[in-house]
């Protein structure tokens, strides 16, 4: 039967109080009495897990976890937390395991990237998981990850060798060969393969078992592999990563072939449109141009209606240089979503042959939107949206010399089996140069980082993946030579500084490009950097101070409210709280002169609370928190705040009277739970305190829980009888008996004896 929620959610809070004091032991217990209640509810199995594991209870956490595994088998919390438990009992294997079960649970969600993480937290506990290293090497292949993936093929390949098997260990450098053909550790693998030499970890770089022992022969069978498991295990992805070499065009003259043969093949038997549409599509197929043209176009007067129909007529046209006829046909495609990148892209081929450079620029860019935009899985819509926007607008003020050489510069683009990859990464450094640069003409960008930078900026890249910092910082100052003012360059030095750990080097480039911005009059672009630098080191309060400077000369001041606030909150997380009050102050008053929500001001008036509370300023805390209190009376943690620093200074009875008010305001919004919890934490903390007693007894007594109530007005009774309060210790008494709870009759007893 189901069990008590009350009694159940009272556990929890209590069980999650004691956590957050790293009180674990009662944490446990609260926890315990929560899952006695309701023994079917996985949180409160991991709550407890999480207990015990803090507790160092290893095998007790372990076996909470796996019952929450149980109720909630597609979770992959409980599983995680259990592999770490085996992890620290030593048991490896298990725990290895455990973390690729959690890898299948991540994957079944569609979250690759902590399916990734657990996969290799298990080849970190357990050498020769072959499985499991391709698996990750595949991911790594799949996410763009170069330099990890060759990882793991080589990896592959030296347990593979130790297993007898060079062929497999061959073709498992070949396929990291063939992400990059001039990897040394992988050329030296091969090398080592093919002379039959032990392939050296030095080389690959892959962990291994504590005894470092890699004489020992290892069984094929630890693998988990079978021999035929094995000959598949590199056969090849059909063009995997490759696009159709004559760009959108291309892809749309094969979904167009496949969609209108669909159509044909989805009825008995052809119709005579039908029968001629079928011929087209073999003449198209054999490059019989004229002829695939004419039996199309006998299958639109048989009466077929299809955009594919359309789409291929262009292609031929374009094939046949009959430009002005192909439009027509283009321009029909272009209503088909599945069709319409590659119809543009025609359309642009033929409108550059007839000498229309401005008709043929805004068509191909939106060619080259459509086809970015459907192959981007991880990028913003609407952030690709505004850059090909941007690039639209700079085409129709640009003279037509430049939009030849953009004609000429994008048709190449699209073309080729990578035109996809170039595609999104010129655009990437198109946004890249509207972010740092914001160029006059963009289309004068996009020549530039074709002809003189994007190689160069790709070479940095590369550099830079494969760790060696050295080269990249030395074509970074090479390239500035040709383009000093190119910001993406300068920004990538800052990058590559940061990749070194060299941050003060880093910020010293940024300042000096904000700086430069600056004394150029651009104030907006030099807060941009700073802004961009303090998501790197939001601790160095120079910058802050810097970009203080700045939005004040802008009198942008809700930035400069918000910048007051960032600043003050790292001085306080530089335990510099002296500055980080002064800082707050200033916050709050400049808040205050320009009038913002009152509820802003109270969030700036709550650090600065905390703050004196820390510098046990508590006469100046109340001062704050009353504050908040007069200008929002609800808010209860400055209510609730109060009542402490009451205590603190040793002043019960204020401290009662706020708490009443805060209990008020709690029956208000009818917090019955609330009210017992308060009153429970305040009297577990101030034992002797007889008023909080008295609360709690008569809040007992309201929600019906009479065996509390006379617990709490038989330890009030013991209080006042202590204090020598005889009187109130009779009405106290009195109060007991009326409710009528079982030891009745000795409270009767008591009452007789102290009345005399």
């Amino acid at each position: 039967m189901p069990g008590n929620r009350q009694i159940y959610e009272q556990a929890m809070n209590m069980g999650h109080s004691a956590a957050w004091d790293r009180e674990w032991d009662k944490a446990i217990a609260a926890y315990g009495r929560a899952v006695k209640e309701i023994p079917d509810d996985p949180a409160a199995h991991n709550s407890l897990g999480l207990a015990l594991l803090q507790a160092r209870r290893l095998e007790d956490a372990l076996k909470v976890y796996t019952r929450a595994h149980q109720l909630a088998p597609d979770d992959p919390i409980p599983l995680e937390r259990s592999a770490d438990v085996l992890e620290r009992l030593g048991r490896m294997k298990e725990a290895a395991q455990q973390y690729i079960n959690v890898a299948e649970l991540y994957l079944a969600q569609r979250d690759l990237i902590k399916a990734i993480a657990n996969w290799e937290r298990a080849t970190q506990l357990t050498a020769g998981l072959v499985h499991i290293h391709q698996r990750l090497a595949l991911a790594y292949e799949k996410t763009g990850r170069r330099r990890l993936a060759i990882r793991e093929y080589l990896t592959l390949a030296f347990n593979f060798q130790r297993a007898n098997r060079s062929d497999i260990a061959t073709q498992a450098v070949e396929r990291a060969l063939r992400l990059e053909p001039n990897n040394p550790q992988a050329l030296n693998t091969l090398q080592a393969i093919r002379t039959h030499s032990p392939i050296s970890p030095d080389i690959i770089k892959v962990e291994v078992d504590e005894t470092g022992d890699f004489d020992e022969p290892v069984r094929e069978e630890a693998f988990g592999l079978a021999d035929e498991d094995l000959s598949d295990l590199f056969d090849e992805e059909v063009a995997a990563g490759e696009a159709n070499p004559r760009g959108p065009l291309g892809e749309a003259i094969e979904r167009a072939l496949e969609a209108v043969a669909t159509q044909l093949f989805t009825t008995d038997e052809l119709d005579q449109a039908g029968l001629h549409a079928s011929q087209a599509i073999s003449y198209q197929h054999e490059g019989l141009y004229a002829e695939a043209i004419g039996a199309y176009e006998r299958a639109q007067a048989a009466g077929l209606r299809h955009p594919g129909v359309q789409l291929a007529l262009g292609a031929l046209k374009l094939e046949l240089e009959q430009w002005d006829a192909a439009i027509p046909h283009f321009d029909q495609a272009t209503h088909d979503p599945h069709l319409a990148a590659g119809a543009l892209h025609g359309l642009s081929i033929a409108q550059v042959a007839i000498n229309r450079p401005r008709a043929a620029a805004c068509t191909l860019i939106q060619a080259m939107r459509m086809a970015d935009t459907e192959q981007a899985e991880n990028d913003d819509d609407a952030q690709i949206g505004m850059i090909y926007d941007r690039l639209t607008a700079s085409a129709e003020e640009a003279d037509e010399q430049q939009l030849r050489s953009l004609n000429t510069r994008f048709l190449e683009l699209l073309s080729g089996p990578s035109w996809k990859e170039r595609v999104a990464r010129t655009r990437r450094q198109l946004e890249e140069a509207i972010m740092l640069q914001e160029p006059d003409s963009l289309v004068s960008i996009a020549l530039y980082i074709d002809d003189r930078v994007t190689e160069g900026l790709n070479l940095i890249d590369r550099y830079v993946r494969e760790g060696l910092h050295s080269l990249a910082l030395d074509q970074a100052h090479y390239m500035l030579e040709n383009a000093p003012d190119y910001l993406p360059i300068h920004w990538r030095i800052g990058q590559i500084l940061l990749d070194r750990n060299n941050i003060p080097a880093a910020m010293t480039k940024y300042n000096l490009v904000a700086e430069a911005y600056r004394l150029r009059g651009d104030t907006e672009r030099a807060m941009s950097i700073l802004q961009e630098a303090l998501k790197i080191a939001p601790m160095d309060t120079a910058l802050h101070h810097r970009l203080i400077t700045l939005l004040q000369e802008s009198e942008r001041w809700g930035d400069l409210l918000s910048q007051y606030i960032d600043l003050a909150d790292a001085y306080y997380q530089l335990a510099d709280l002296d500055a980080a009050r002064a800082t707050y102050l200033s916050a709050i008053q400049l808040g205050q002169r320009i009038g913002v929500p009152d509820g802003q001001i109270i969030q700036i008036l709550h650090r600065l609370g905390e703050i004196e509370v820390n510098r046990l300023d508590l006469r100046q805390a109340m001062r704050t928190y009353d504050q908040i209190r007069r200008t929002d009376p609800n808010d209860e943690r400055a209510r609730r705040a109060l009542v402490d620093l009451n205590y603190r200074l040793n002043d019960p009875i204020s401290a009662v009277r706020e708490l009443d008010g805060l209990l008020r305001l709690y029956a208000k919004q009818q917090k019955a739970g609330q009210i017992i919890r308060v009153l429970e934490e305040l009297v577990t903390r101030y034992p002797n305190d007889m008023a909080l007693r008295s609360r709690l007894a008569a809040v007992y007594h309201q929600t019906g829980n009479v065996p509390k109530a006379v617990e709490q007005l038989d330890s009030l009774a013991e209080l006042q009888l202590e204090s020598g309060l005889h009187n109130d210790a009779l009405v106290t008494i009195r109060r007991i008996i009326a409710l009528n709870p079982e030891q009745a009759q000795d409270y009767q007893r008591l009452l007789r004896q102290l009345s005399g």
